[in-house]
């Protein structure tokens, strides 16, 4: 057995993670309607290069191939995401049965090659047409996120088992509504924090929507949780304060059925949080199968120094903290490596909501890979999934109920707003072509998983 997984259960489920319009393309195929991204990425100076998905990976016509390579690596199971405006152009009324059909086409694929889909409901694409109506700021989206919940559900709820309502909420909030590097790209603390609890709200119910309409469904969300620690020296609250605006705004709601004490009094410069109405706090805190949790590095925060810019513009009600700079290794995003941080998020998750399973939905790392010779020669990358699936074996030897472990991602893809400039994949994507070459590191996954298997005596494992 390899030793990154010795402490894992018999039954641990291992896969590889992708989003819609990060690998799609055809945005204008089969009578899909424009996201928030499609404008967002066709705005001058919003994205590296002027990047967009129009094209990204070619997944829509390629999905067939992309499913034997999935298979090829022996992987248990593929977490996708569906794009909103395939199936509801506008944000709501009738669906378009060419987009469902994408979907049908691609559940059947994974099923018929063994692979388990594991299916996600948003990962930031909302319709535009919504975003023109308020978006996320518009309490009326998450009523149109259940209609759109529900009828997915009852078109493949017959086929899919594990749903997710929403991908990193916080990202859709902060990124999108409070520092504006993200679509719709608003910058404006009371915003976020409006939209945050808009994404609650539509979690909770999507939730009740997709188990109305597919009996058998296990729902989850998935939350980018940051590990924040003190920096050395700091005596006050700087990582409580984050751990508010950046953690527990989600798992306060969603897991305890009401938002933290401190969090609103830290932000009540920017709000009065009137907008949370009666009965909301009770649709929001569904229960869940699973807990998924998004994890690539930590944070050290302090007390901003006098004169030091404020760049805190993603968390608001924390102007006057800051982030230390990383240190080294870092990946090709800037972002520390740190697996310890990764163990400790997920036993300290463990302790707050025990009996709540958890799954690892994202975990991997960019760096500046080279194709040379038919070879993508990735030891940092490997080194990276390698030193992290061993925390969540830790973690789990610890006490977490950890159930499964899903890489970032199955192909390296658009990056959001930094376009094709980092990549992130198992599987090298030649963005002229479109030729997939599996790096060293998917073909180290493989076999991984195939000891894994062997070491338990699961049929499939030679």
């Amino acid at each position: 057995m390899p030793p990154q997984t010795s402490g894992l259960p018999f039954d641990f489920v291992f896969g590889a993670a992708t989003a819609a319009y990060q690998i799609e393309g055809a945005v204008s195929a089969d009578g899909r309607g424009p996201s928030i991204w499609d404008v967002f990425s066709h705005t001058p100076g919003k994205t590296l290069n002027g990047d967009t998905g129009d094209r990204a990976t070619d997944h829509y016509h390629r999905w067939a191939k992309d499913l034997d390579l999935i298979a090829s690596l022996g992987l248990d199971a593929y977490r996708f995401s569906i794009a909103w405006p395939r199936i509801q152009p506008d944000g709501r009324g009738s669906t378009r049965a060419l987009g469902l059909g994408f979907y049908e086409r691609l559940v059947d694929g994974l099923l018929e090659r063994g692979i388990e889909p594991v299916a996600t409901l948003y990962h930031w694409d909302l319709p535009q047409a919504l975003q023109e109506e308020g978006g996320w700021l518009n309490r009326e989206t998450a009523w149109r996120f259940a209609d759109y919940a529900g009828e997915v559900a009852a078109a493949l709820g017959d086929r899919v088992r594990m749903w997710t309502t929403l991908n990193e909420p916080w990202c859709s909030a902060f990124l999108g509504y409070g520092s504006g590097e993200m679509a719709p790209g608003v910058r404006d603390g009371g915003a976020a924090l409006l939209a945050a609890h808009h994404l609650n709200l539509a979690h909770g119910l999507g939730a009740q929507a997709v188990r109305a309409r597919a009996a058998d469904a296990e729902v989850s969300v998935t939350l980018n949780l940051h590990h924040v620690r003190d920096a050395p020296g700091e005596t006050g609250d700087a990582a409580q304060r984050v751990d508010a605006v950046g953690n527990r705004i989600f798992t306060g709601p969603m897991l305890h059925g009401t938002y933290p004490e401190d969090l609103r009094r830290d932000t009540a410069a920017l709000t009065d949080w009137s907008f949370v109405r009666d009965g909301d706090l009770a649709e929001i805190a569904q229960p869940l199968d699973s807990l998924g949790v998004n994890y690539y590095h930590s944070e050290l925060v302090r007390r901003r120094l006098p004169g030091a810019p404020d760049k805190m513009a993603a968390f608001p009600g924390c102007s006057d903290l800051e982030f230390l700079p990383y240190a080294p290794p870092l990946t090709d995003m800037g972002w520390n490596i740190d697996p310890d941080g990764f163990e400790q998020l997920l036993v300290t998750l463990h302790h707050e909501a025990p009996g709540l399973p958890l799954v690892v939905t994202e975990n991997g790392a960019a760096f500046p890979d080279t194709l040379a010779d038919g070879r993508v020669r990735d030891d940092d990358r490997i080194s990276y999934l390698s030193s992290h699936i061993a925390a969540v074996s830790r973690a789990v030897q610890r006490g977490a109920d950890v159930r499964g472990y899903f890489a970032w991602s199955l192909l390296d893809n658009f990056e959001w707003a930094l376009g094709y400039s980092k990549r992130f994949g198992l599987i090298h994507v030649d963005y002229e072509t479109f030729e997939r070459t599996i790096k060293d590191s998917g073909h180290w996954y493989r076999d991984l998983v195939r000891d894994f298997k062997a070491a338990r005596g699961l049929a499939g494992s030679a």
